[in-house]
């Protein structure tokens, strides 16, 4: 259970108390996970030989199944990939596009200028295509290996968390919606009680029909097995029964939307932070949020103010308040909105709007957007949204969180989201897909990405590293910025590390080892310390990514040098 769960039910009454935190040491891996069986899924993966990408491919999965009131098996799932031996990372951009069908004109003469719950609400299904995608090209086992912890746990049934049992209190109303959910996930119409033994065979058959259909075309070689099992659910009878729903209950989603999505694979946008170096993915998502207030926090000895103190909050909110304000004004689709992403992560442009941040006062609203272009601190006209900024609460929790460091420091970072609270579950499949809105302004475009799915890493400390599970919605960049609820120190075999997470899998056969004065200690989504390269031999390029200058050593995102063991 994250922090915010915690706090979330004290705030709406009567909730089952969280346990404490425990730290999990290990030698040779870490896992962090929103839920105990998936941090187990990826522990037993990376037993068997699988590397972080396997492992954080098999936890996303198995979130799909034992999270279903924060997860959603298709809904979706942006994720970072660190990879050691090149000092590389990457997006995966697994957030769906809305149905060709799906325009502002639709909504605003059948819906009144909103998007109802229900089908009209869900956009095309991303993270079986987000998994596939990554193991495909990092990881080292098959679909079906990586997929088996999830597949038994949906066949065979799991026991409900007290959490889970929760949060299905809290929503039953909107689930009794639907009856293929309500017949799913309530008890004779009622909200399951905690232990409820919670049996998905039909998601158990899509898992199994996605894994026959890579079995069958082995002999493409591994990465055409995986991309069979990926087609079997976007182009095969999975994605029949998606479409044939949708069109008997008024859906827009049809075949055509499933065939021809495909996530895309990028170079991570990045940033520095004193001594280290942050990514996140790009602005499609409100990850860039993170690099901006970090840009804009980089200003001030943090350390000086201390931890928690008022000015130190006040600092914080203020240049919390300041990258949200850009966000209104310039995020969106890059395949349909044109970003001014070089300004908007630039540091000059963060100097410039810090000058906005007044440490006698506080802005009561949302400020005004800057000029990213031409780097001044606010833009002529006062371009963007300003005023009072107004959230609706949801109402319900939804977002979950995988983290995984490998022995050979390579990383995997990926929040799923989207549970199948405000859509209804395709019989058949038990599946459902992405619910986004029900805000308008989003559907600008068909085919346009919402971005409202955060994703960011977290902020670094001595000898571990702070990793922040966003929330879902359009809030979720506070988040990170709150540093952190995830605490995750990852492994270098065979050095030790230290981790803490609310539920976590460490490599406990190696867990009273020692590491040697000067050893390495692996970061998730970090940049690594003065010892290892020096900022000065780096280069930025025109989107301000870092890139070593010739002749220097190359840089790596994760790995840094730490005096002495613990």
């Amino acid at each position: 259970m994250s922090l915010d769960s915690a706090s979330s039910q004290k705030d709406v009454g009567p909730a089952p108390v969280a346990g404490p935190m425990h730290q999990v040491m290990g030698r040779r891996f870490m896992v962090a996970a929103g839920h105990p069986l998936a941090a187990q899924a990826a522990a037993r993966v990376l037993e068997a030989g699988g590397n972080a990408i396997d492992a954080g491919c098999a936890a996303g999965m198995m979130l799909g199944v034992v999270h279903p009131d924060m997860v959603s098996f298709a809904g979706v799932a942006p994720i970072l990939v660190h990879l050691a031996a090149t000092g590389e990372t990457f997006e995966v951009s697994g957030v769906g596009p809305y149905p060709k069908r799906a325009t502002a004109e639709l909504f605003r003469e059948r819906c009144g200028g909103q998007i109802p719950a229900g089908l009209l609400r869900t956009v095309v299904p991303a993270s079986p295509d987000a998994w596939c995608a990554a193991l495909e090209r990092w990881g080292s086992m098959s679909f079906g290996q990586v997929a088996a912890p999830a597949m038994e746990c949906a066949e065979h049934g799991f026991p409900l968390s007290v959490f889970s049992a929760y949060q299905f209190g809290r929503v039953a109303d909107k689930v009794r919606r639907f009856p293929t959910s309500a017949a799913l996930y309530l008890k004779d119409g009622q909200p399951p009680p905690p232990g409820h033994l919670l049996v998905l065979s039909e998601l158990a058959q899509t898992i199994k029909t996605m894994a026959g259909a890579e079995v069958t075309a082995r002999g493409r070689g591994r990465a055409g097995a995986i991309r069979a099992a990926r087609d079997a659910f976007y182009k095969g009878e999975i994605a029949s029964r998606i479409a044939d729903y949708h069109a008997k209950e008024g859906g827009l989603l049809t075949r055509e939307d499933l065939a021809e999505f495909q996530v895309e694979i990028a170079p991570a946008l990045k940033t520095t932070f004193g001594d280290y170096e942050v990514a996140a993915c790009g602005f499609w998502c409100q990850g860039p949020v993170f690099l901006q207030m970090l840009n804009l926090l980089e200003g001030y000895d943090m350390r000086a103010l201390g931890h928690n103190t008022p000015r130190a909050l006040h600092i914080l909110a203020e240049a919390m308040k300041l990258a949200f304000a850009d966000r209104e004004a310039y995020y969106g689709d890059p395949l349909f909105v044109k970003v001014p992403a070089d300004g908007l992560l630039s540091k000059e442009y963060a100097r410039a709007r810090r000058a906005l941040i007044r440490e006698d006062r506080a802005w009561p609203d949302l400020p005004p957007a800057g000029d990213p272009l031409g780097l001044r601190a606010v833009a002529n006209g006062g371009h963007g949204v300003s005023g009072p900024a107004r959230m609706e609460p949801e109402g319900l929790l939804d977002t979950s969180y995988v983290c995984v460091v490998d022995a050979q420091g390579n990383a995997f970072s990926a929040t799923p989201s989207d549970p199948g609270v405000d859509s209804p579950v395709v019989p058949g499949g038990a599946v459902t897909r992405p619910a986004w809105g029900p805000r308008l302004h989003a559907v600008r475009n068909s085919r346009r990405r919402c971005p409202a799915a955060g994703h960011a890493p977290g902020a670094p400390e001595r000898d571990r590293a702070r990793h922040a599970a966003p929330a879902g919605g359009r809030s979720a960049p506070h988040g990170d910025s709150k540093l952190p609820r995830l605490l995750l120190a990852a492994l270098a075999c065979p050095r030790r590390a230290r981790g803490r997470a609310a539920d976590s899998v460490g490599d406990p056969r190696g867990a009273l080892g020692s590491r040697p004065q000067g050893g390495g200690v692996a970061g998730v989504g970090l940049a690594g310390g003065r010892r290892l390269r020096h900022r000065r031999r780096l280069q930025r390029d025109s989107r301000g990514r870092c890139r070593s200058a010739p002749g220097g050593a190359r840089h790596r995102l994760v790995m840094r040098q730490a005096a002495a063991a613990g």
